[in-house]
């Protein structure tokens, strides 16, 4: 029995997608890091109030921070320029959380 391929059922015979070269640019500006530490004195509850008001953090965002500066010892809790870091790091330094920018 001969076939004919126009009676080849597509997925018999598939096209080919071929992808074009895109070229991508990459930000060369380099982002800031505020990072807060772990400490022995501030609760967990006082932390994520903090991280919340001075970071614009949510709830969730705050406690997960939380637990990583508890067991890892610190967490990138924001990245950005200096100009919106510095101010957020004076302020939880403020509150006696230990933070740095780097």
């Amino acid at each position: 029995m001969y076939f004919s391929p126009f009676n080849i059922k597509d997925y018999e015979n598939p096209k080919r997608e071929y992808n074009e070269d895109i070229a991508v640019l990459e930000e060369t500006d380099f982002e800031n890091k505020l990072i807060v530490y772990n400490d022995d004195v501030n609760t967990f509850d006082y932390v994520i109030s903090c991280l919340v008001e001075i970071c614009g953090h949510t709830l969730e965002q705050a406690e997960q921070c939380t637990l990583l500066i508890h067991y890892k010892g610190k967490c990138k809790v924001k990245t950005g320029s200096l100009e919106i870091l510095k101010p957020m790091h004076q302020k939880l330094l403020s509150r006696s959380l230990t933070s740095e920018i780097e």
